[in-house]
Formats: structure tokens, C-alpha cells, sequence
């Protein structure tokens, strides 16, 4: 070995030292890039290369990582970037159209046979590469790199509309700091000594008027942009700020964040459900809610949404997860980091959904009384002018005290007597059941139901404070682990200071968020909410789930885990990850693709006139521009593939840095130059000893049957099976 070496100087040295692999091979001949490849159960010509897993670092090695402060920073991140708006109005929605309490059923099952497995899946290699998501598939299989580059497009697809919902929330925010709250009353127009309310308002309502007219002033098409809206502009500008300060310093400053980022919308929930639960009518939304139609249970649909919901809820495939668990300890215990972060994500959407239906129950029973109240009028009317006789009416009714059972028994009276002539009549029924069915979703609840119920709350302005700084900080969490999901695989692959990589970075957003921020903006949120996201990240999930159950091999992983976490972990994930998820996946992603091609293409556009939404198709560049987001966002995959396949770029491996100690360089310290080569570059991994302690071999799910070629050193097998080299872990 030469003497000038670092290895060498190791020896007289009791200071880890870190060099790079292009530093340990500069004085070696260059090698291509299929010689550099371990074949994974093939031979070493083979056409089909797996990347050789480079000697991982050493747990106790300081890598010049980041690392989070402690336990409790990193499980708040984690539950801060799953926890996000949609678990507050994208579950609760879900819900009321799935069956009420009959849709906790399968989203529960498919939580256990894909939510947990796959987040575990996640963690486990984030941690156990100390890579973002980038550098984990290039170090697990460089051929699926592109994995990793998708990740992050849609981490910047979905970080460009994301930010735009919480301007609009710093809007309502500060607009809630008046009492009357401004979308409380339609506006009224003067002409001379004449006042009419605005007919917008009139046709549709307060609440909906202030979101379409004066928070958005949305136009009537996607075809006509309107311009810039200056309040929208500004408060995104706001919002970027608000991130780049929170992920400027990385975790060390992304961590503190979110010490208040993640508890507080908690605060918020629990205030706004015992008020809720205070509220007349909230008993009935919180039954209406919980009374399963089990006959829901049968409809794909309702399996097919709740597979997603669980998919989106967990962040998976955003390499926010990813990205978070690579600041963590190899030794960290994340199954229970997994399951601890799935059930809080449940439960947080538990008490979203009892808050929401608590607030809408009592909403219903107001517009139910106020539906009552002007239809007792047009009865009183009708009874004044003869239209009606005085004996249809009950005796026992008064209409100054009329109640709703009241209302429904004249009602009903009034429909039989009267059954040809009562359609001219223009009486509506009034039935509470029917205002609760009313399904409202995404911004339409957060915005317009909700802020209409919080207008009849006792010191309503407080109620919105509150409510939509916990929007604001609900958003800001999951823009953290977007930002992370983007800034760490850039820091991993290039020497930037992150600071001027966040800056840049939120400078970029920013313009490409004036898109959004139009007058026609809200259609195109709509837009990359529908497309941008979906059907690319279930594609990168499945592809993360085959790359590590099998392309490397699950039995392997099994035992990378069990060197990693001290304890072999159950048998199920083991079934999970090699078949079911995989399967439910492929399934979830043949029904996307059928919802697409069935479904037509478009949005709901605001029609001024009629003071209503109206379905419209999309005009062929929109069309155009929703199937680019997709294709935009999975093109890495192939062409990464296609170049690695061909050799035409390098996998990376000389970029990484390894870690040795002491004690390892001792065992190797007596290698001739060229046993040192074959070390460094596996190639051939049974010439040279393991410098790893010896571990059990990993006996699968069952336990009885070993994996072949444990006996390290001796083994004539493949690399992909000698699972005992440093070299094979994950």
C-alpha cells in the first residue's frame, strides 16, 4: 500500500479519517463502469448491473452530517409534514361522501397493508444511507435513480400551489381582525338614496362572495388570466418568506419551527372542539358522521379513495420522509418512529373530522331554522291572501315559536292537500338531513362553510384568528418537509451552502408562483392538485417498494434492519413489502389511470352572473399543460434508466464519502495495493475478509429456512448474496 495514502496515515493516528472514494482510487488504474457494479445473483458480465453498495459509514462516525437536536425534533418534523390542510378538510370530506363511519374501515385496513410498510420502508433507508432521496436509490440500485430526481419535481410541483393556500389563509388571517368579520354580511351598493345588496352575493351568499369576489376576484374562465391579483401576490410573498426562514438553517432551524408549527394546530383543535361541541346542533353532525352506510363499503371507489388518502396523508414518495430520517442516528428505532407518526396522522384526522362535523352540524341547524323562518313567511303570505286556507294549518302551530318539527308536519299537510298546485307554491322541505349531506371539499369548506358557521360564533373574530393560524401553521409544516425534500438531495450531490440554496430556491418559487396568483389562478391550483401529483407519486412508491423487495432483496433488507435496529422485525412487513403493497399499489395506479380516462378533464369555473360554479372542460393548452405535469414529472425515471443502462453517466459512486475507523483499517492494514482495490471496488468480495463484525444470517419469515452464502469469506457465490460484506448493506 503506498505510504502517502490516508489509510496508511491511519494507523499512527487516533482521528477518524474521512476521504472520498475518487481520493482512495487516484492512484489506481480507472476502471468502467460495469466493473464497478455489483451483479445481484448474476454474473459479473452480466448485462444487468446493480450498484455496489459502497462500505457503510460507521454509526459512530462523524460524517459532518447534520443531526437533529433530539428525538423529539424529529418525530415533530415528521408529524408536521404528514399532518398538513388535508387532513382538516380532504378527510372530513372523504368521510361524509364515503359513508361516514363505514369509511374508517377500509382506510384502517389500508393503512396497515400499505401506509405503515411503505412509511417504515422510507424511514429505514433515509436512515440507514444518511442520503436524501437522490443519493438513496442511486446507492441502492443507479439504474431506478431516477426515482429520486421525480421525487423532487413533485416536491417542486406541489411546493408551488401549496404555498399559495397558505397566502390565502395569511389573507383571511389578517382580514379576521374586524367585527364584524367582512364576509359576515353581503355588501351593499348605494345608488342616490337607493341601497340593494350586491346581486353577486344575493345569488350565491356572504361567505361565498367574499372567497370568489374579493379574496381571489376570480374571472369566469381559465382562458382569461385577468392579471395579477396585488392582495393574492402579496401574501404569497409573505408565505415564501415564512418558509425560507423556517428552512434556512436547515434542521437546526426547520426543528425549532416546528416545536410550535405541530403543536399548536393541536391546541387549536382541541379549543375549537369543546367550543363545537357547546355549538346547538352539533350532536347531530358528529351522528350524522359516525352512522356507517355499510352498504358504501362496497363500491371500488370508496377503497380506491381511501388508498389514496392514506398514500397522501404519510407524505410518501415526497422525500420529505426520506430526507428527515437521514439526519437520524443509524441505530435510531424507526418502526416504532412509523407506527408512532401513523397513528398520531389517524388520530389527528379523527379530531379534524368530529371538529369539522361538530362546526357543520351547528351550521346546519342554523340555515335549517333560517330555510324555516322564510318559508313560515311565504306560508303567512299565501294565508293572508287566500291562497291558502286556515285550516291546513294545525291548530297547535304558532308561527311567532314555529320549530322544525312543526315546519315538516304543515309542510307535509300542505303537499298533500294542495299535490297539483304545490309545486307553484315554491315551499321548501327544510330537512336537516339534507343540509348535512351537502358535500363540501378542499377550499370550499375551509373557506366558505367554515368561515359562514364561524360567523355565528359568539366573538367570531377570535374563532377566525385562531382557525386560520392554524391553517397557516398546518401548511407551514408540510412546506418544511417539501423544502427538505428538495434543499437535501441538492446538498447531498453538490458543496452549496444551504442558506443560498434556500434563497434561491424560495426566490424561484416565488415567480413560478405568480401563475397562481392571477386572477385565474385558483383554476390552475386545481389543476396541479388534480395532475401534478397523483399518478407520478404512486409510481415512485411502487418503483422505492420493487428497487428494495426486489432488486435488492428483502430478506437482505430484513437483515440490513435487524444489524440497524438490534431486533428482527416482524415477519408481516416482510410479506407487505414482497407482495401485498406492491399489489395494492399496482391497482391504485390502474384505478387513477381508468378515473382519468373515464372522468372528463376540467374545473368549476365561477359564472358571475348566475352566482354559482359551473363544471367546464378544459380548452386543449390547459389540457395539454394538465398531462405535461405528468409527464414532466416521471420522465426521469426512463431517462435515467436509459443513460445508466448505456453507461452514457457515471452512477455517482466516486461522490460519496466513506468514513473509516481505526480498528477497521487495522484488519485491512496488511492488504497488498491490489487487495486493497478489490475491497474498495468489490470486486471480487470473497477474496476479501469482512472488516464488519460477523452477524446471523436473516432466516426469513419463517425462520427455518438461511440464506445462502452467510459464511462469510469462503463464499464462490455472487456479491448479491453474500449478504456479510459491508458492501451488501443497505
Amino acid at each position: 500500500m503506498p505510504k502517502n495514502t490516508k489509510v496508511t496515515q491511519q494507523e499512527h493516528s487516533n482521528e477518524p479519517v474521512t476521504e472520498s472514494v475518487a481520493d482512495l482510487l487516484s492512484l489506481e488504474h480507472p476502471m468502467d463502469y460495469k466493473s464497478s457494479q455489483m451483479s445481484m445473483g448474476l454474473s459479473p458480465g452480466s448485462t444487468a448491473p446493480v450498484k455496489a453498495l459502497l462500505p457503510s459509514p460507521d454509526p459512530d462516525a462523524e460524517d459532518g452530517r447534520p443531526a437533529w437536536n433530539n428525538k423529539l425534533e424529529y418525530i415533530l418534523a415528521q408529524v408536521g409534514f404528514s399532518v398538513g390542510l388535508g387532513n382538516v378538510w380532504r378527510f372530513p370530506y372523504l368521510c361524509q361522501k364515503n359513508g361516514g363511519g363505514a369509511y374508517l374501515v377500509p382506510y384502517f385496513i389500508l393503512l396497515l397493508l400499505i401506509g405503515i410498510p411503505l412509511f417504515f420502508l422510507e424511514l429505514a433507508v433515509g436512515q440507514r444511507i444518511r442520503r436524501g432521496s437522490i443519493g438513496v436509490w442511486n446507492y441502492v440500485y443507479p439504474r431506478l435513480g431516477g426515482i429520486g430526481v421525480s421525487s423532487l419535481m413533485v416536491c417542486g410541483f406541489v411546493g408551488l400551489y401549496y404555498n399559495v393556500i397558505i397566502g390565502w389563509s395569511i389573507f383571511y388571517f389578517f382580514q379576521s381582525f374586524q367585527y364584524p368579520l367582512p364576509w359576515a354580511e353581503c355588501p351593499i351598493q348605494r345608488n342616490g338614496t337607493q341601497a340593494i345588496v350586491e346581486p353577486e352575493c344575493e345569488k350565491s351568499s356572504a361567505t361565498t362572495y367574499f372567497w370568489y369576489r374579493q379574496t381571489l376576484n376570480i374571472t369566469s374562465t381559465i382562458d382569461d388570466t385577468g392579471g395579477l391579483n396585488w392582495k393574492m401576490t402579496l401574501s404569497l410573498l409573505v408565505a415564501w418568506i415564512m418558509v425560507c426562514l423556517a428552512v434556512i438553517k436547515g434542521i437546526q432551524s426547520s426543528g425549532k419551527v416546528m416545536y410550535f408549527s405541530s403543536l399548536f394546530p393541536y391546541v387549536v383543535l382541541f379549543c375549537f372542539l369543546v367550543r363545537g361541541l357547546l355549538l346547538k346542533g352539533a350532536v347531530d353532525g358528529i351522528a350524522h358522521m359516525f352512522t356507517p352506510k355499510l352498504e358504501k363499503m362496497l363500491e371500488p371507489q370508496v377503497w380506491r379513495e381511501a388508498a389514496t388518502q392514506v398514500f397522501f396523508a404519510l407524505g410518501l414518495g415526497f422525500g420529505g420522509v426520506i430526507a428527515f430520517s437521514s439526519y437520524n442516528k443509524r441505530d435510531n428505532n424507526c418502526h416504532f418512529d412509523a407506527a408512532l407518526v401513523s397513528i398520531i396522522n389517524f388520530v389527528t384526522s379523527i379530531l379534524a373530522t368530529l371538529v369539522v362535523f361538530a362546526v357543520l352540524g351547528f351550521k346546519a341547524n342554523v340555515m335549517n331554522e333560517k330555510c324555516v323562518v322564510e318559508n313560515a313567511e311565504k306560508i303567512l303570505g299565501y294565508l293572508n291572501t287566500g291562497v291558502l286556507s286556515r285550516e291546513l294549518i294545525p291548530p297547535h302551530i304558532n308561527f311567532s315559536h314555529l320549530s322544525a318539527q312543526d315546519y315538516a308536519e304543515m309542510y307535509g299537510v300542505i303537499k298533500t292537500v294542495k299535490e297539483d298546485s304545490f309545486g307553484q307554491l315554491g315551499l321548501d322541505a327544510c330537512v336537516l338531513e339534507d343540509e348535512l349531506n351537502k358535500a363540501v371539499q378542499g377550499t370550499g369548506l375551509a373557506f366558505i362553510a367554515f368561515t359562514e358557521a364561524m360567523t355565528h360564533f359568539p366573538a367570531s373574530p377570535f374563532w377566525s384568528v385562531m382557525f386560520f393560524f392554524m391553517l397557516i401553521n398546518l401548511g407551514l409544516g408540510s412546506m418544511i418537509g417539501t423544502m427538505t425534500g428538495i434543499t437535501t438531495p441538492i446538498l447531498d450531490a453538490f458543496k452549496i451552502r444551504k442558506e443560498i440554496l434556500c434563497v434561491v430556491c424560495c426566490v424561484i418559487a416565488f415567480f413560478l408562483g405568480l401563475l397562481f396568483v392571477q386572477r385565474s389562478g385558483n383554476y390552475f391550483v386545481t389543476m396541479f392538485d388534480d395532475y401534478s401529483a397523483g399518478l407520478p407519486l404512486t409510481v415512485v412508491v411502487i418503483l422505492e417498494n420493487i428497487s428494495v423487495a426486489w432488486i435488492y432483496g428483502t430478506k437482505r433488507f430484513m437483515q440490513d434492519l435487524e444489524d440497524m435496529l438490534g431486533f428482527r422485525p416482524y415477519s408481516f412487513y416482510y410479506y407487505m413489502w414482497r407482495y401485498v403493497s406492491p399489489a395494492v399499489l399496482v391497482v391504485l395506479i390502474a384505478a387513477t389511470v381508468i378515473e382519468m380516462a373515464v372522468s372528463p378533464a376540467g374545473y368549476n369555473a365561477w359564472v358571475e352572473a348566475e352566482g354559482s360554479e359551473r363544471f367546464q372542460s378544459y380548452p386543449p393548452w390547459a389540457l395539454a399543460m394538465a398531462y405535461a405535469l405528468i409527464v414532466v414529472a416521471m420522465l426521469p425515471l426512463p431517462i435515467v434508466f436509459i443513460v445508466r443502462h448505456f453507461n452514457l453517466i457515471s452512477d455517482g459512486s466516486n461522490k460519496l464519502s466513506v468514513s473509516y475507523r481505526k480498528g477497521m483499517m487495522k484488519d485491512i492494514s496488511n492488504l497488498e495495493e491490489q487487495d486493497e482495490q478489490r475491497f474498495i471496488l468489490s470486486k471480487n468480495p470473497s477474496e476479501a475478509p469482512s472488516p464488519m463484525p460477523a452477524h446471523r444470517a436473516y432466516l426469513g419469515p419463517g425462520g427455518t429456512q438461511e440464506m445462502t452464502n452467510t459464511n462469510y469469506g469462503t463464499s464462490t457465490k455472487t456479491g448479491y448474496q453474500n449478504i456479510g460484506s459491508p458492501e451488501s448493506e443497505l
